[in-house]
């Protein structure tokens, strides 16, 4: 399965470090990623693919909230399917 993370929050250095540790340290591989800084604000979205994680996808989710609570920031996961069917025309 894959997913769509993003995480968005106030800019500084080790924000994409600490996310990917995060993930990789639950099997999870990136598969493409995006980032930008808006003035003083961090913005990125990668797209995943969940199927090295051990975890379920709710215990996923809670480690990445963890994380981005840890770190200041705003951390979403969202299954693909959902994410293409929520952005549909």
């Amino acid at each position: 399965m894959r997913a769509i993370v993003t995480v968005i929050g106030k800019d500084r250095v080790g924000i994409i470090a600490a996310i990917c540790s995060v993930l990789a340290k639950n099997g999870v591989n990136v598969l493409d990623i995006s980032q930008t800084v808006l003035q003083e604000y961090f913005t990125m979205m990668m797209l995943v693919d969940l199927s090295g994680c051990e975890k379920t996808f709710a215990e996923l989710t809670r480690v990445l909230n963890e994380e981005g609570e840890r770190e200041g920031l705003s951390v979403r996961i969202q299954r693909e399917d959902i994410f293409k069917a929520m952005h549909r025309i």
